[in-house]
């Protein structure tokens, strides 16, 4: 989730789909978005790779998720406040949100956490958050501003993100980053270590 609208939402959300697909879970993906953007990545993956259901929730919701899902994985959509906000979260036990290396994107996510935090469920600890840097630039003052805002909230800060074309290229093939060969995506995957090894564990689910 993020209220702030290409900030990498539909990045995180298939990543995190094919990650927990290629670990052997029943997974499926809510795509929130009228855009499609995680339904439209669904439809190029190829037959071979580990399986993975759409549900079109942007009209009504997780209604059609299969019974034996374990995983479900929703792609929020942009501008989400307010009693929407409120309706995504209370299906969710985990929520990852992305900020991008701007001065737009902080306060946008500023705003975003203020609001996310105040919900009941998160204050009982009833869902897990964290955040990620992503698309960032190392060794730049917007990266290092960003990467001190994020260390100053009060929720875990997973990792950064590079701006790698290898997303685009998984993307545009229906995969994930960690789907892709190792030759190419080995520094991808150093990054994804600290959010993978967090989804694997206990500290991403509510007590």
């Amino acid at each position: 989730m993020n209220s702030k609208g290409g900030c990498g939402k539909s990045t995180l959300a298939t990543n995190v789909a094919a990650w927990f697909a290629g670990e052997g879970y029943k997974v499926a993906i809510a795509d929130y978005d009228p855009q499609r953007t995680s339904l439209d990545w669904l439809a190029m993956r190829p037959d071979d790779l580990p399986k993975i259901t759409g549900v079109p929730a942007y009209d009504d919701g997780v209604r059609g998720v299969a019974r034996d899902t374990e995983v479900l994985v929703i792609d929020a959509p942009a501008r989400t406040h307010g009693s929407e906000m409120n309706e995504l979260v209370r299906r969710a036990e985990t929520i990852l949100v992305p900020v991008m290396p701007s001065p737009i994107d902080m306060k946008a996510c500023a705003h975003f956490m203020g609001e996310l935090l105040e919900l009941g469920k998160v204050q009982r600890e009833q869902a897990r958050l964290a955040v990620v840097a992503n698309r960032v630039r190392e060794n730049t003052l917007m990266f290092e501003e960003l990467d001190t805002y994020l260390g100053k909230l009060k929720v875990p800060y997973l990792a950064s993100l590079r701006q790698s074309t290898n997303y685009l290229r998984a993307f545009q093939r229906g995969m994930g980053i960690f789907e892709l060969p190792e030759y190419l995506a080995r520094p991808d995957w150093e990054q994804w270590a600290p959010i993978t090894k967090w989804l694997g564990s206990k500290r991403s689910q509510p007590g």
